[in-house]
């Protein structure tokens, strides 16, 4: 190889064996590095946050029986919402019925 003249001089003839910066795959990308770092990071996060709850006293039991307390509650609070206003709105149909038929009928005297 021949050498280059820079502005310092004369530049050695070395070849550049620096790793060209290669985009991470879709699955690095996805996990947020290789997946045998995430693995491990993944098994002494769990390490640490299982020996954290056994301290005090939070079981994967008590936290699921916990998540189907609170969606049962959504589901019988949620339907009780539409129980209620079906109650209403036929509660106000008893009212605006009527008043809209007469209205209808008093508005199709006036057009005759």
């Amino acid at each position: 190889m021949s050498r280059i003249d820079g502005p310092d001089g004369p530049m050695p003839d070395t070849m550049d064996n620096r790793e060209t910066n290669q985009r991470a795959s879709w699955l690095e990308s996805f996990l947020g590095g290789t997946p045998g770092r995430v693995v491990v990071r993944l098994i002494l996060m769990s390490l640490v946050v299982g020996f954290l709850m056994s301290i005090f006293g939070i079981s994967p039991d008590a936290i699921f029986r916990s998540i189907q307390g609170f969606i049962n509650s959504i589901f019988d609070n949620g339907f009780g919402v539409f129980r209620d206003a079906f109650a209403y709105m036929l509660t106000g149909a008893v009212i605006v019925l009527p008043l809209w038929f007469i209205g209808r009928l008093m508005a199709a005297g006036r057009r005759r």
